[in-house]
C-alpha cells in the first residue's frame, strides 16, 4: 500500500509537529501507511459550526472503505476514535480531542436510488442531498432530512429527527466500521433507537445506510421540503455560528419554552449567547471559546431547573479535553 505523501514537520501539522518521520509513525501509535489524508495536531475549529475548540491528536480522512478498515485495524487497541460529519450539534472542547478523529469525505457521500423506494447513502452524505434525491425519484417520507443539519452517519447514530419524523422511521439497516477495523451490517432493530439515542457501539463509524420511503409525487415532496426550509430560515439563527438544537425536548414539553421561561433569552457568557431568535440555540457571537459555549449551556440548565424543576439534557454532543 502506498504511503501517505505528507512528511513530518510540514506546516499543516501545526506548531507541535513531530521532528522526524519515525516520530510521526509512533506519536499516538497510529499507522502511517494510508492512502487518504492523515494529519497530526489538526485544527478542528474550522470544521465545526461553532468555529471553536482545540485540535485533534490525529485527523484521518480515508480514501475509501478499504483505507478506513486498514487504518483502524492498525490503530493501537484502546485508542479513542471519533467520527466527524458536518460538525453541527457538536462542541469540541478547547483542550482538543484525544486519539483519532475520522472525517468521511467524497468517497462516502454517494446517494443512489434502489428498488422498492429504498435510498442507499454513504455515511458522509448530507441530509439535504438524501432528501433531494428521494424527491427527484418520487420517494416520499424522507422530506424531514431536509431539516437536519448533518450527514447520514451522524443522524443514524443520534436518531436524528425533525418535523415529527425521525431516522428510526425510515432506516432499513446501516454499514458500520468498528474501532478494530471490522465492517459489519446492523439492521435497524439492533440499534434499539430511543429519542436522539442509539445503541451503536462506541467509536463505530457509519459508512453507509439504506432508508425506505413510499411512492409520492415529486412536486408535493418538493413543496414540503420548501416548507421545511422556509420554516427553519424564519425560526432558527441559521446564519450565525451555532450548533443546532442545544437541549433535548423533555417529555411533554419544549426545551425552548423552558429556557425562555427561565429568562435566558439573549443571556451571554463570554462570547457565547442564547439566541434571541430561538432560545434552544446557542451562538458564538464572534470569538467565543468552547468553554464559554458549554459554560453558558450549563448555566441555562441550572436556571431552568431552578425555575421549572426540569433538568434539561444536552442534545449537542460535547467531546474532548476541557
Amino acid at each position: 500500500m502506498p504511503r501517505h505523501n505528507m512528511q513530518a514537520g510540514e506546516d499543516e501539522y501545526g506548531e507541535n509537529a513531530p521532528g522526524s518521520e519515525d516520530d510521526l509513525a509512533h506519536t499516538g501509535k497510529v499507522p502511517r501507511e494510508v492512502r487518504g489524508s492523515l494529519k497530526h495536531n489538526a485544527a478542528l475549529a474550522k470544521l465545526v459550526w461553532f468555529k471553536s475548540g482545540g485540535a485533534a491528536d490525529w485527523l484521518f480522512e480515508p480514501a475509501d472503505l478499504e483505507d478506513l478498515m486498514t487504518f483502524l485495524g492498525g490503530v493501537e487497541r484502546g485508542t479513542p476514535v471519533m467520527p466527524l460529519g458536518l460538525g453541527s450539534n457538536l462542541i469540541i472542547r478547547d483542550g482538543g480531542v484525544p486519539g483519532v478523529v475520522v472525517r468521511l469525505g467524497k468517497a462516502f457521500s454517494s446517494v443512489e436510488v434502489k428498488r422498492d423506494c429504498v435510498i442507499e447513502c454513504g455515511g458522509g452524505a448530507p441530509g439535504i442531498l438524501v432528501a433531494s434525491t428521494a424527491r427527484d425519484a418520487g420517494i416520499a417520507g424522507l422530506e424531514f432530512l431536509r431539516g437536519i443539519p448533518g450527514t447520514v452517519g451522524g443522524f443514524v447514530r443520534m436518531n436524528g429527527g425533525a418535523y415529527g419524523r425521525e431516522v428510526a422511521d425510515i432506516l432499513v439497516d446501516c454499514d458500520v466500521v468498528t474501532p478494530d477495523g471490522a465492517c459489519i451490517n446492523l439492521p435497524v432493530a439492533d440499534l434499539e433507537y430511543t429519542y436522539r439515542h442509539s445503541r451503536l457501539p462506541e467509536g463505530a463509524i457509519v459508512t453507509g445506510a439504506r432508508f425506505k420511503g413510499v411512492p409520492g409525487d415529486p412536486t408535493a415532496i418538493g413543496a414540503e421540503m420548501d416548507r421545511i426550509g422556509d420554516e427553519r430560515e424564519k425560526s432558527q439563527p441559521l446564519r450565525t455560528k451555532t450548533g443546532g438544537s442545544t437541549f433535548k425536548n423533555p417529555e411533554g414539553g419544549k426545551a425552548w419554552q423552558l429556557v425562555d421561561e427561565a429568562g435566558c433569552r439573549g443571556f451571554t457568557m463570554g462570547g457565547a449567547q442564547v439566541s434571541e431568535k430561538h432560545t434552544n440555540f446557542l451562538i458564538n457571537t464572534g470569538n467565543a471559546t468552547s468553554s464559554d459555549i458549554e459554560g453558558l449551556g450549563e448555566e441555562v440548565r441550572r436556571r431552568v431547573a431552578e425555575k421549572t424543576g426540569v433538568t434539561l439534557e444536552w442534545e449537542i454532543e460535547r467531546v474532548g479535553r476541557p
